[in-house]
Order: C-alpha cells, then sequence, then structure tokens
C-alpha cells in the first residue's frame, strides 16, 4: 500500500478550497489552528476562522448560533476534548436544535498516544451513537477524508467527523466511490469479513493480504459510516463470508462492532464473530503504534484473531 498524508491535513487543505468559493464556510477552533493544520487557512482566509482558546463548549454554542443564521460552521477541536467537555452543548444546541454544525474531531482515537489516557478518543462513538439526529463519520484513508468533507459541505443536520493526525496509507482505487451510509469494499473475499473503520481500515487490509498468502480470503470494508450503519452490507458479508471480525480505535463497548454486533443478533444471520478494539482497562501509553501492536491492531494480531475465528 502507497503511504499517503495524515488525513487531517486533507481536511485541512479541502476545507480551504471550499472555504474559498463559499464566503458562508466558517471555521470555529479552540485553540487548535496548529494542531487542526488550520494555520495556511487561517492566513489565506482570516475572515473566515474565528479562534476561541480552549473552550469547547463555547464552540459548539456560538458554531450552533452561527449555523442557525446561516453559516457552514466547521467546529474543530481535539476529539477527546469535543465529544466529552462539550457534550451536553452537541446534543441539545446542535443535535436537538437541528442545527447543521459539521464537528471536526481533530487527533482522534489515540494519536496522541503518547499524551496518555486523558487525550485518547474512545468514547465519541458510543458518547454520539446514543445521540439521536447526528451523523458520525471516520474516513479510512485521503479519499475518504476529502470526498467526505465535500460530502458535508452543504448538509442539512448535524455531522461528527473524526480525524487522525498519522500519515495513512491508501487504500481505494481510482473509480472509488463515496456515499454517506453506505460502505465500501476495499478488498473481497469469502472465507471471512473485516469491518474496518478509519485508521484501522489499512490495518484489516494488510492482515487480509497476509492471510491471502495462507490460502485464506478476507473481504474488507470500509465501513466509513458508523451511523447510519450500512446495515446491508453487514448482512451480506456475514452470508457470504459466514465470519467477521470488527476492527476500531475505539473501546470495544459502545462502537462499530456492538453496532454490527446488533444488526446481526436483531436481524440475522448470526455467525462467529468477534470485536477487535480497545479493552476497558487503563490503556498502555505509546505511540498509536505501539498500542496498536499491544492490542492485536496489526495485520499479525489480526491474522491470528482470523485463523482463530476460523479454527
Amino acid at each position: 500500500m502507497e503511504l499517503g498524508r495524515a488525513n487531517l491535513d486533507v481536511f485541512a487543505d479541502t476545507v480551504l478550497e471550499i472555504a474559498g468559493q463559499d464566503r458562508d464556510v466558517l471555521v470555529v477552533t479552540s485553540d487548535s489552528r496548529g494542531s487542526g493544520k488550520l494555520t495556511h487557512y487561517g492566513d489565506t482566509l482570516p475572515a473566515q476562522i474565528i479562534e476561541l482558546g480552549i473552550a469547547e463548549q463555547n464552540v459548539i454554542g456560538i458554531s450552533a448560533g452561527l449555523a442557525s443564521a446561516g453559516k457552514k460552521v466547521f467546529a474543530t477541536s481535539p476529539a477527546c476534548f469535543i465529544t466529552a467537555r462539550a457534550f451536553e452543548q452537541i446534543k441539545n444546541d446542535v443535535a436537538y436544535s437541528d442545527q447543521p454544525v459539521r464537528i471536526i474531531g481533530i487527533s482522534a482515537g489515540v494519536s496522541y498516544g503518547a499524551l496518555g489516557a486523558t487525550h485518547h478518543s474512545l468514547h465519541d462513538y458510543a458518547a454520539l451513537r446514543a445521540v439521536h439526529n447526528i451523523t458520525i463519520i471516520a474516513p479510512a484513508d485521503n479519499f475518504e477524508a476529502r470526498e467526505a468533507i465535500k460530502a458535508i459541505h452543504n448538509i442539512d443536520h448535524p455531522v461528527y467527523v473524526r480525524f487522525g493526525k498519522a500519515a495513512i496509507p491508501h487504500v481505494h482505487g481510482e473509480n472509488s466511490t463515496f456515499t454517506i451510509g453506505k460502505a465500501a469494499t476495499i478488498r473481497d473475499g469469502h472465507d471471512l469479513t473485516f469491518i474496518a473503520c478509519g485508521e484501522t481500515v489499512p490495518v484489516a487490509l494488510a492482515a487480509a493480504e497476509l492471510l491471502a498468502a495462507q490460502g485464506i480470503e478476507c473481504r474488507v470494508l470500509s465501513m466509513h459510516t458508523i451511523k447510519p450503519l450500512d446495515e446491508q452490507a453487514i448482512r451480506q458479508a456475514a452470508r457470504e463470508t459466514g465470519a467477521i471480525i470488527t476492527v476500531e480505535e475505539h473501546s470495544i463497548h459502545g462502537g462499530l462492532g456492538e453496532a454490527c454486533a446488533a444488526v446481526l443478533m436483531q436481524q440475522g444471520p448470526v455467525v462467529p464473530f468477534r470485536i477487535v478494539g480497545f479493552p476497558d482497562e487503563y490503556m498502555v501509553t505509546g505511540s498509536q503504534k505501539e498500542i496498536f501492536n499491544h492490542y492485536g491492531i496489526s495485520a499479525d494480531g489480526l491474522a491470528k484473531t482470523a485463523r482463530a475465528i476460523l479454527g
């Protein structure tokens, strides 16, 4: 897989391109101009960025107010803070009030790995899945990141988009398409399906390629939209491949895995199933790659889980 850029860089470039053509676009940040890769954006369009300092609740409240006045707001802040400190504002000011704020959670998951658990966002899928009227998107590579930002430019309801900070491989080909709410098939196979989201998709693809060399053909789905979930793709994978492993940079509680499990348990078919993510424990500290490897979110780790589930 060819290495691309960080999705966060792609976000910054794409929103600058869009804002340069649409004066209603505003970026509202909480002391995140640098960490959000928005320095060039701010220098280029100083009238279309609002910096509020470390005040995530104000970011969401002000963004909701601006959206109610017709502005197309990208509320940008570290995912660990914007979805925890400002949860009430997201629930009431944005979702309940149906304001089309584009909440951008940057350096998500364990992107801030070495800073420890205070800077990990392992709760955001779980928390926001429980809130009515908000779409949740986790792009897998630069293509999905760019297409997601373009797709939500003129969206008419709340959305949360999650970005990491590391450079990640390209997983899509030239003829790929992106549709909110519809999973993308990155690789086809008939023995097992990896359903992954965000920056775990390239890891799942690497595992599938490793397993292919051992005669095990795995499907890989990029479930870039956590909510609404592509239930049809999940059930189809269960029918056609007979076993599923979900992979996410999130707690095993309340995220992609439990969402997929609920679909299969309630609608079928029920198949061998494993959730790979972060367990309910005090997290280890290290780089994103080190943390991934520790918890089995690696090509070797996922291949081992796949072999175990297939017997």
